[in-house]
């Protein structure tokens, strides 16, 4: 059970302008931004992915084999999620599709932001 996640920024104003656009394309919003911490979630849900900087002071990272996994309603909107993510200065780690290749449920595009924390985005059905 999750309650909420925390992702790094290391440009914060830049890390809103990417979660703002990539969100948006499954059907989120941002619910707060305070110069200091930014929340998302469902528009009509409670904020529960919050972008902040990290609070011990050191520059955020990618962490290597942690990814986040967004759920979005149907396969144009992974395809329009990932437009997004690399329009908004974010890196292609696999295109949409579906996983495996030949499969028929799970489909799903992966990318980085800005910070380079790797994300999915993913219908399945």
């Amino acid at each position: 059970m999750i309650g909420y996640v925390t992702i790094g920024a290391l440009d914060l104003d830049k890390a809103v302008a990417f979660y703002d656009a990539v969100f948006e394309t499954i059907g989120g919003e941002r619910k707060s931004f305070d110069g200091t911490w930014g929340f998302y979630g469902p528009k009509d849900g409670e904020g529960n992915i919050g972008i902040c900087k990290p609070h011990d002071g050191q520059p955020a990272r990618g962490g290597n084999g942690i990814m986040i996994a967004f759920t979005a309603p149907s396969q144009d909107a992974v395809k329009a999620a990932h437009a997004a993510a690399l329009a908004n200065g974010g890196t292609d780690e696999g295109a949409p599709g579906f996983r495996p290749p030949d499969g028929t449920s799970f489909y799903g595009a992966y990318a980085r932001d800005p910070t380079g924390n790797k994300f999915c985005v993913f219908h399945a059905g």
